[in-house]
């Protein structure tokens, strides 16, 4: 019971309340990184439930202009109508495998007059300019397109663009310089084309399904918390050895552990550290 009173003494109940601080905290990281793993989990089955879906006409997936739900990104839509070559935009600062370049927006005059934003897919940027050295154009006339949903993009603070050109895909903005009933729910990502231009931008690759290693982590932030306390136990029981190191219970003790300990076949690092203690003891003897 000796062990226990020098526990609840006032400074090491002073450890033990930082210790349970510490483990809150770890089990709240814990918990952060399981989250983590359900949305990667969601955002996972959601690609795989719409990537290679059967393509539906526009107005019976998004029933407005600015319609759009979650569970549809990724979906494929069928739209008709003829490209706006003029009010073609391009998005900066969109890197592929490490390579700057930019994401093509082109405008879709529908049947009923509407717009429906096009990402083409990537240009790389030019050799000698900020600026693509060329775009590959769509098909003059009437197309029809396939596409995947996506959400629209936030403006950045900040992050100017030239002309023709827009810092991020905010459709809002695209209206206004349209100037015409635009869709601001959501683009899409082209998946075809008919009749297809003689050459394309370079298509969105399809995401990676990964979960990522947040389970490992989730795991290690609980055996940072039980680590806390085993390390305050050791703690406590090396001062309670030091403070009593003269009682004869605790010398028997200490005889006990030194006996258990030499009784234990020593490794092959400890016998070569021996003969190397040894050798050099010759050595100085000399």
């Amino acid at each position: 019971m000796k062990i226990l009173r020098l526990a609840l003494t006032r400074r090491w109940l002073g450890y033990l309340a930082v210790a349970i601080v510490f483990a809150i905290v770890c089990i709240g990281l814990s918990k952060w990184q399981v989250d983590r793993t359900n949305e990667a989990r969601s955002a996972n089955q959601l690609v795989q439930r719409n990537f290679d879906s059967t393509p539906t006409p526009l107005t019976d997936v998004l029933p407005s202009r600015t319609a759009f739900a979650a569970n549809q990104e990724w979906k494929q839509v069928a739209l008709r109508g003829e490209y706006l070559m003029k009010d073609q935009l391009l998005v900066r600062n969109r890197p592929l495998d490490g390579n700057p370049g930019f994401e093509v927006l082109t405008p879709l005059k529908l049947a009923d007059g509407s717009v429906f934003v096009v990402d083409r897919g990537y240009v790389p940027t030019g050799n000698d300019q900020d600026a693509p050295d060329s775009v590959p154009a769509p098909a003059a006339g009437e197309v029809s397109v396939v596409v995947r949903l996506q959400k629209g993009e936030p403006t950045l603070d900040g992050r100017s663009a030239g002309s023709g050109q827009i810092a991020t895909i905010h459709l809002p903005t695209v209206a206004k310089l349209v100037k015409l009933p635009t869709y601001t729910g959501a683009y899409g990502l082209m998946v075809s084309e008919s009749p297809a231009a003689a050459t394309r931008p370079v298509a969105e690759a399809a995401p990676t399904l990964d979960e990522g290693l947040h389970i490992s982590y989730a795991i290690q932030w609980v055996l940072f918390g039980i680590m806390a306390f085993l390390g305050l136990a050791y703690a406590i029981r090396q001062e309670y050895r030091i403070r009593n190191a003269d009682d004869p219970e605790e010398r028997k003790k200490a005889a006990e552990r030194e006996r258990r300990k030499l009784a234990k076949p020593r490794s092959d690092a400890e016998i070569e550290d021996a003969l190397l203690e040894s050798s050099d003891s010759m050595a100085d003897s000399r």
